[in-house]
């Protein structure tokens, strides 16, 4: 085959001197090539969160009637959202972020920073992202029935991207990330750099946006310190005759830095307004039954 096209190629030289005119060929066709496949855009997982289940266990839910606890966290809110905006005594950067802490465990910050989220996702110009930060004893899935999977330290690993990660819920306007796949350094990865271009980066994307960090305990591990110091706001859980003086001191020292504090008294045996005047802060009370709920 190849001495017959080279037979052919000299005949063809040999024509071209002789002055012999010689049609022009045609061009081959141009044969596209197929395209890559377009990868559809990834979608944010969507979660049912039982309502009624929530509602019995004292989580205010977007449909239940009014009661003592939905009424308690409207107040505690009002001072966030309006720091949040900009409106309140004093400002700070991140404010719409927000983390819940206590001074040791079993004091309720899962219980309010759930009860937080949901209350100012009935807000009308607010959407939420509920943050499970407690990266050692997360409390989040469990509380609210959602499974475990991929989340905030996916994220800080590069391993996901947010819309991998983040589930939106049939509560309108809250979203949940979870605290993701356990890892060796998450102390080291919640006070990286890439904590900090994250934590700017949800703070700025949506300007309606209010986020809450459900934190570790400040006197048990070194995580919440670590992540205490980009935050523009944060709440400290009490709980009522049980946390000592000392404690609570020692859990404010760590993060004096922080200019917007909030000390919320749980499971106190006065009124919203007798506690108000028991020298926490803002000192806001609230009651929500006789079960004790931890972490």
């Amino acid at each position: 085959m190849s001495s017959l096209i080279e037979q052919a190629t000299l005949r063809l030289q040999q024509l071209r001197l002789a002055g012999v005119k010689l049609p022009d060929m045609p061009a081959p066709p141009v044969v596209p090539r197929p395209s890559a496949p377009q990868k559809p855009p990834v979608q944010s997982q969507r979660v049912e969160l039982d309502l009624d289940a929530l509602a019995a266990a004292n989580i205010v839910t977007p449909s239940a009637p009014r009661s003592l606890v939905a009424d308690q966290f409207r107040v505690i809110k009002r001072p966030l959202i309006s720091n949040a905006l900009g409106k309140g005594s004093a400002s700070s950067t991140h404010a719409n972020l927000i983390m819940v802490t206590s001074a040791v465990a079993g004091e309720g910050k899962s219980f309010t920073s759930v009860n937080l989220a949901i209350s100012i996702a009935a807000e009308l110009d607010h959407t939420v992202m509920l943050v499970d930060a407690d990266v050692a004893r997360p409390s989040l899935p469990r509380m609210l029935g959602v499974p475990e999977g991929p989340g905030l330290l996916d994220l800080l690993d590069g391993a996901a991207g947010m819309a991998d990660v983040l589930l939106k819920t049939n509560i309108d306007k809250l979203t949940l990330l979870r605290s993701g796949t356990p890892h060796d350094r998450a102390t080291e990865m919640l006070a990286s750099e890439a904590m900090r271009q994250l934590l700017d980066d949800m703070s700025s994307r949506y300007a309606d946006r209010i986020i809450i960090f459900d934190s570790p305990p400040l006197l048990l591990t070194t995580e919440a310190r670590a992540l205490a110091a980009n935050m523009g706001q944060i709440v400290v859980v009490v709980q009522a005759g049980k946390t000592l003086q000392a404690n609570v001191q020692r859990a404010l020292a760590t993060i004096e830095a922080c200019p917007l504090k909030l000390m919320v008294l749980n499971q106190t045996r006065a009124d919203a307004q007798d506690a108000s005047d028991l020298g926490y802060g803002y000192g806001y009370g609230y009651r929500y039954g006789s079960a004790k709920h931890g972490a």
